[in-house]
């Protein structure tokens, strides 16, 4: 049998890993998100952790900007902070870039201390992704179904919350009810 061939069969006999895919429950209607848990395993990692202990459920979006992104995973809806476990190592040079639809991990000025809270791209946003002096936002999954209950979060008006002069804060929450691992 020619190399070439013997090769491909044993690429076709090589058991295909799927990605990790979670399913997004929220009272405006569902969404999955694929994970990329090759180029982003400590990204996805971290995230699977918060979904296994059930920490996203109750949660909410609590920051939504049109034409931007919509943040959540960190807050409940009367904006009590969620407990986190330490922080992660920032993987923004992984190779995946914060366009429209994927999910990035949420960070302070300081680029190792993503914990819980995510952030999901209405457009490109080539200004998060790591470049030169610019550490980036860690891209680590795409919304692959549901992108459209995702952009109707932006529908909802918008301002601050009282409980902690935070901008942007839908003024109708937009609660996390579950999040679960599907295959």
């Amino acid at each position: 049998m020619p190399r070439f061939l013997l090769a491909l069969c044993l690429l076709i006999a090589l058991p295909v890993s799927a990605a990790t895919k979670v399913l997004v429950t929220t009272n405006l209607g569902d969404f999955t998100i694929q994970l990329n848990d090759e180029k982003a395993p400590i990204t996805s990692k971290n995230f699977l952790r918060y979904v296994e202990e059930g920490s996203y459920n109750g949660t909410i979006f609590h920051r939504v900007i049109p034409g931007f992104m919509a943040q959540g995973g960190g807050f409940d809806k009367d904006m009590n902070r969620r407990p986190t476990h330490a922080p992660i190592k920032n993987e923004a040079t992984n190779g995946l870039k914060n366009d429209t639809a994927t999910v990035a991990m949420a960070r302070t000025q300081d680029p190792n201390s993503a914990t819980n809270q995510f952030f999901i791209n209405y457009k490109d946003n080539s200004f998060l992704n790591a470049a030169g002096n610019n550490p980036g936002y860690a891209v680590f999954g795409k919304v692959i179904n549901g992108f459209n209950v995702v952009e109707d979060m932006a529908k909802i008006p918008t301002g601050s919350s009282p409980a902690t002069g935070m901008q942007d804060v839908p003024q109708k929450p937009i609660i996390i009810e579950s999040m679960k691992i599907v295959k």
